[in-house]
């Protein structure tokens, strides 16, 4: 199997010349670099080797608890010790104050290495972002320095039996009791739900403390264990026996009278909710976009390798590079497109776009991970239905990015409905696109017009929702190719990019024919 190399050359050049990540107040392009040095040495050294331990040992469960398997356990208290939990907290909660731009280096690189460990990790600076946001300051006090420390990690606990994408169906009630309140109900599809890497978890609760569908939705602060060290009153059902991600323990939580803390104001628990939603949305689309890359660096180094007919390795064959080219075209776009949503949320610039570059970094980053995992089982050929390789668990982990933080379908229906009515977002986009030369960018983007425009006209956009999203997707994919192709010279391999934008250009009349074909049916 071929060892883990970070990308961080492809990384940093996305957020120099792609997302133009020097816009941020204070941000300083040599210590991004440092930062990402340290992190990659950890990630190719320590995490990368435990990626195929858990996927073969798993997470299991074990007299109503969570055990993790020994050699993550051991990866992330290196990971811990090096302060790597606290890289976004305030430095005044024990944490090292830097931005999510920074985290999205880490991420990236984390998620290629081991991306079950990185998912488990992965919800607590969400957690701290919606603490800083909507706790109080003894909240803050009390829960933020132990995240902070690596202590204590974090769940997002919302989808129910019957109640998934549909939060109005929401069962789980919370009532208050003194001075705090009792939560009682079940949820299920919770990462990192329990688990033995840390002392205790913080579970955010979406419970009902009202009968209206959303407006009668709170949010709830949920510590696994009670200040008298106490276990509180939440119990594993079960660990859900997954297709991959074996060692991120997928729990169903039964919540028993649960001693809850109620985070924000009652009554708008949803919004609070979102903030955490949307940072996990970001990441989503990030692991894509680490899972293309290392099925792309996996493929290349066994088609570089294999010898077949006179002596020429497979990477010769015209219809080997095809299928390695998209690959890495799919990682390098879909990196650019996270960037530009990530280093815009940082700035607080153009919310309207972000709100948009959100769910469409998301669908890009995921659909092109299973698309890369694919292909890069076709490059290895037999070898890449056996495990020794590891394509094929990239296939599995990958499968689930698509499902979960909102289903690709269900973020292609907000953006026919809710984004289209809104209005805004969509025109953020047109500016924003307009902006950029190029034919493939003019192209896409006069398809695109007359699409909104069709769906403006009809009483129900949703048929059109996927080919419509499909066609967003382009656009802004396109654009980040007008800018990776700009200053393709100041990369180090500027052939590659040159090449890449080349065949990213050919994405356009397929997604032009494709909505326009779901229009005539």
């Amino acid at each position: 199997m071929k060892a883990f190399s970070a990308p961080l050359d492809d990384i940093l050049f996305s957020l120099r010349h792609v997302a133009q990540a020097d816009r941020i107040d204070g941000w300083d392009g040599d210590f991004a670099t440092e930062i990402g040095g340290h992190f990659a040495r950890l990630a190719e050294d320590i995490i990368a080797p435990t990626d195929a331990i858990g996927d073969t040992e798993g997470a299991r469960l074990e007299n109503g608890r969570v055990r993790m398997p020994q050699a993550l356990k051991q990866a992330f208290e290196q990971y811990r010790e090096q302060g790597w939990c606290g890289l976004t907290l305030p430095e005044e909660y024990g944490g090292q104050g830097q931005n999510g731009v920074i985290l999205a280096i880490v991420s990236e690189i984390f998620t290629g290495a081991n991306v079950t460990l990185q998912m488990v990790t992965s919800l607590a600076p969400g957690c701290a972002r919606t603490l800083l946001a909507f706790g109080t300051e003894a909240q803050k006090a009390r829960n933020l320095p132990p995240i902070a420390s690596g202590e204590w990690l974090s769940t997002m606990c919302l989808t129910e039996p019957g109640a998934g994408s549909d939060l109005g169906r929401i069962r789980t009630r919370a009532v208050r009791l003194g001075g705090h309140h009792a939560i009682t109900g079940e949820k299920i599809f919770i990462s990192g739900g329990d688990h033995d890497l840390t002392d205790a978890i913080i579970h955010l609760v979406l419970a009902r403390t009202g009968d209206d569908p959303i407006r009668g939705l709170s949010l709830f602060i949920v510590r696994s264990a009670r200040e008298d060290g106490t276990r509180n009153g939440v119990t594993v059902a079960r660990i859900e026996d997954k297709m991959g991600m074996h060692a991120s323990p997928t729990c169903n939580l039964i919540f028993d009278n649960a001693e809850a803390e109620l985070l924000g104001a009652e009554g708008q628990g949803l919004a609070a909710m979102f903030t955490m939603m949307n940072h996990a949305r970001l990441d989503v689309g990030l692991q894509g976009v680490g899972l293309s890359a290392r099925a792309h660096d996996i493929a290349a180094s066994y088609a570089a390798g294999r010898i077949q007919g006179r002596g020429q390795s497979i990477d010769s064959h015209a219809d080997v590079r095809r299928m390695l080219d998209e690959m890495d075209m799919l990682a390098v776009g879909g990196r650019g497109i996270v960037h530009l949503a990530a280093v815009m949320l940082e700035t607080g610039e153009n919310p309207d776009l972000v709100e948009l570059l959100t769910p469409v970094a998301k669908v890009f980053g995921t659909e092109g991970a299973t698309r890369a995992a694919d292909l890069g089982i076709q490059v290895l050929g037999g070898y890449g239905y056996l495990r020794e390789y590891r394509m094929e668990q990239v296939a599995r982990d990958a499968r689930i990015t698509r499902i979960y933080e909102g289903t690709n379908g269900i973020h292609a229906l907000a953006l026919a409905t809710r984004l289209l009515k809104l209005g805004a977002p969509l025109d953020a986009l047109d500016a924003y696109a307009a902006g950029h030369d190029g034919k493939a960018v003019a192209d896409v983007l006069a398809a695109w017009r007359l699409a909104r425009a069709d769906l403006q006209g009809l009483a129900d956009p949703t048929a059109l929702a996927t080919p419509f999203m499909a066609l967003t997707v382009e656009v802004v994919h396109q654009c980040v190719w007008a800018r990776i192709e700009a200053a393709a010279g100041q990369h180090a391999d500027p052939e590659r990019l040159i090449r890449l934008a080349r065949m990213a250009r050919r994405r356009v009349p397929v997604a032009v024919a494709g909505f326009k074909a779901e229009k005539d049916i």
